[in-house]
Parts: structure tokens; C-alpha cells; sequence
């Protein structure tokens, strides 16, 4: 899919002028749009036309979608069975733990996609007529909306939502598509099934209680930090009236969940505050959502494995149930490897472009996590990326296409598959710590 959009991207029907895209840049672009991430190394809004535009709204689309629920959507369109292989297939790239009602939960991503998708469209378009005509309005109000449920972060304005700072339409919209796409379709379905139910609380699957306790945790308390942080900047909050500083630093919260639409310069924000965002961009979304990151699930596993370790727990317990050991090796296991992959390629990026070393991991970090958050390059729109040479936006391609199918993926995928040993060795302790 990157392929085929990078060789759509750089036909010259997809530009503005009519001269074509460098393919670097255009499988940047592509990789950008189907890894759901949203760096840009070109102004959207200025160098593509209005087909190249069309092209990564689709590109978004199937990516946030994901592959196999696209190709499961046609197969069902056309009335084909889908095989046996291509549920187990399917159950991994939806991160269901059964077969059971795989075709069905389908059925209810596509339900869910198109209607919340459909609701921010309409939203943003009542919003934009006052500004453009109704086919522009329409363009507009579908893409931001498109883009912002699949946590894409691609903007059609060369600030991207700056001059919507103070809008409540536009922000609520968009940070509500950012949730709803970023807490994953399990939690949703989740929530719906039970919706009728009275005692729904206490049939809620630890999934969904975990995500929701995580998400909530990290938007509370990301509002708060990056109000404290930022409230007396000048160049970013500190020229606004309160109300608008609580909106834009709740808006701040939000879009580090792999969403990468802002409201305020990202490259004019404290230290402290670009730090802060660091640690929500590597945390990221939900699993099965359309969001990248380690995940808030894999974050909560975390915390709760070292607090109970800490209190001398053996189990480690949550809302009643105990967290199965393979979860917890699978996120010690996965944060082990991020770090890695981000430690890495930093540290070649470092030595390849120069540039100042917290820009630099945090476009790593914004890559890694899919969200397309940038301090950006000097007197222009585009990501720090595009200050970067064909090399070193080579490194942040692979590291985008790393951050959506996840490390565990690549990491599999690469090495091969061990023989299962026949014999133990004697076990003996190591000392820690």
C-alpha cells in the first residue's frame, strides 16, 4: 500500500504545478498517511492537488482501517466466504484474543468507523461554511474528520489548526474523533454491548476498564502539566484568555495520543513541556484502535507490575482480576525494544542531520508513535523531516512503518522461529538491581 501511494503521489497529477513529487518525498508521504502518522516533509495544502489530497485521505483511510479489516470489508461487499486462514490472520490484526464473531466484530468496526466519521464530517462542514463555499466546506470538514478518528493528523491549513485555537466546535470534534478513534474498536464494542445493562460495570472486560482508567489517568493529568507549563509563555498560551489556555492545553492532552493536529507552535513550547509530550507520544493510543505507542494498556501493565513488585506481590491484581504472566512479559518485552529502536536510530540521526538533539528525538519519538508532532523547520509548515537528507528520512520511513505493525511484529518477522528445546537447564539466581 506505501508503494503503490508513493507511485500515485509522484505522478505529476497529484501536484499542485503539475511537476511531480521526489520519490522520497512521495514515499515519505505515502508512509506517513498509511502508518497513520502525519509528519509531512511538503505542505499538504499547497503542494498536492486537490487528487493527491484525495489519494492520502484514502491512504489514511485504509490504514486506520488497518489491511485486513479493508480487505475483510470488500470480501464481504462481494459476497465471499473468508476462509479459515484468513480469520486466524485477522484475529491477530484486530488484537482479539478468539475467532468468535471475528465477521461480526468486522461488521461493527465498519459501523463504528463510518458513523463517528460521518458525524465529525457534518459537524466540521456546518462549521467551515462559514468560511468556504459548500463543495470546499465539505472536502474539508470529511478530511479533518477522516484524519482525526484514524489519529492521522494530516491538516488541509499550511498552520494546521492554529487559527482554530479558540473554536469549541472544531476542537471538541476533533479531540472526540482523536479518543474515539485511539481507545481501539474492542473498548468501544465493549461499552456498546453493555450500554443496556444496569450493572454494565461489572461485566466490562479488564481491557476495557484498564483502558479507559489509563486514558483518562494521562489526559487529566496531561491537561494539567501542559496548562502549568505553558500558561505563562508568551508564544504559546500566555497571550490568551483562560478559557481558551484550558481548551488548547486539553487539546495538547490529546493529540500526543498519536493524533499530531495542534493548536498551539509546538516548536515555540517549553522544555519541560516538549518533555512531556515526548512521554505521551511513546505511550500512545489503545490496542486494536488506530493509534500507534507502546499502548495506554501495556503503560498500566507496567505501573501496576512494578507497584505490586515493589509491595512484595507475587499476582499482580487489577480491578479484581489478576493479569495473566504473558501479558506482562509482552510489555516489558515490547517497552525493551521501543527504547531500543528509538535509542538507535537517534543516534544515527544525531550524527546524520546535526540537528539540535531534543528536535531530533522528539521527531523520532512522534515517528515511532505514529502521532506526527513536530517543533518543525524554520520558516516553513513541514516537520523537522524535511530538513533531513534522503538517508535520514529514510530512517524516519522505516521507523513509522515500525511503529504501526509494532516492534514485536518486526522483530518476528526477521529473526527466525526458534525449535522448541527438549530439556531445561538448572535454574540459578542473578542478582538485580
Amino acid at each position: 500500500m506505501i508503494l503503490v501511494g508513493a507511485i500515485l503521489l509522484s505522478l505529476p497529477i497529484s501536484t499542485a504545478s503539475g511537476k511531480g513529487t521526489p520519490f522520497i518525498d512521495a514515499l515519505y508521504t505515502s508512509t506517513s498517511a498509511v502508518c497513520v502518522t502525519g509528519l509531512i516533509v511538503l505542505d499538504t495544502p499547497v503542494f498536492f492537488s486537490t487528487l493527491g489530497q484525495a489519494i492520502i485521505l484514502l491512504l489514511i483511510q485504509v490504514g486506520g482501517l488497518g489491511y485486513m479489516t479493508m480487505a475483510s470489508f470488500i470480501a464481504l461487499t462481494l459476497g465471499w466466504r473468508i476462509s479459515l486462514r484468513e480469520r486466524i490472520i485477522l484475529r491477530e490484526a484486530l488484537n482479539q484474543m478468539t475467532m468468535e464473531g471475528l465477521v461480526r466484530f468486522v461488521k461493527r468496526i465498519l459501523w463504528i468507523t463510518f458513523i463517528v466519521e460521518g458525524i465529525g464530517g457534518i459537524l466540521l462542514t456546518l462549521r467551515f461554511l462559514a468560511q468556504y463555499p459548500l463543495h470546499r466546506s465539505l472536502f474539508l470538514g470529511f478530511f479533518h474528520s477522516i484524519s482525526a478518528f484514524c489519529n492521522a493528523g494530516f491538516s488541509l491549513f499550511s498552520n494546521n489548526l492554529q487559527s482554530y485555537i479558540s473554536d469549541p466546535m472544531v476542537n471538541l470534534v476533533i479531540t472526540s474523533n482523536i479518543i474515539a478513534g485511539g481507545i481501539g474498536y474492542l473498548v468501544i464494542s465493549d461499552l456498546y454491548q453493555h450500554s443496556r445493562d444496569r450493572k454494565a460495570n461489572l461485566h466490562l472486560s479488564l481491557h476495557t476498564k484498564l483502558t479507559l482508567t489509563v486514558t483518562a489517568a494521562l489526559l487529566i493529568a496531561g491537561t494539567v502539566l501542559i496548562y502549568l507549563f505553558e500558561r505563562s509563555n508568551l508564544q504559546t498560551l500566555g497571550s490568551f484568555p483562560p478559557a481558551t489556555q484550558i481548551m488548547a492545553s486539553y487539546f495538547h492532552a490529546v493529540t500526543p495520543r498519536t493524533a499530531g493536529y495542534n493548536t498551539l507552535r509546538v516548536g515555540a513550547m517549553t522544555q519541560a513541556c516538549l518533555f512531556l509530550t515526548i512521554l505521551l507520544m511513546f505511550v500512545g493510543a489503545s490496542p486494536g484502535g488506530t493509534g500507534g505507542g507502546i499502548k495506554t494498556t501495556t503503560f498500566g501493565t507496567l505501573i501496576a507490575t512494578t507497584w505490586s513488585t515493589l509491595r512484595g506481590r507475587r499476582d499482580i491484581n487489577l480491578f479484581r482480576r489478576r493479569i495473566s504472566s504473558e501479558s506482562i512479559n509482552k510489555a516489558f518485552i515490547l517497552s525493551l525494544l521501543s527504547l531500543l529502536l528509538l535509542f538507535l536510530i537517534s543516534t544515527v540521526l544525531l550524527v546524520l542531520e546535526g540537528q539540535p538533539l531534543l528536535s531530533t528525538i522528539f521527531e523520532e519519538v512522534s515517528a515511532f508513535g505514529t502521532v506526527g508532532l513536530s517543533t518543525g523547520s524554520p520558516g516553513s509548515p513541514c516537520s523537522l523531516s524535511a530538513l533531513f537528507s534522503p538517508g535520514g528520512k529514510l530512517l524516519i520511513i522505516l521507523t513509522m512503518f515500525a511503529g504501526r505493525v509494532g516492534p514485536i511484529t518486526v522483530g518476528t518477522a526477521l529473526l527466525s522461529q526458534p525449535i522448541e528445546a527438549r530439556f531445561r537447564y538448572p535454574e540459578e539466581k542473578v542478582l538485580v538491581g
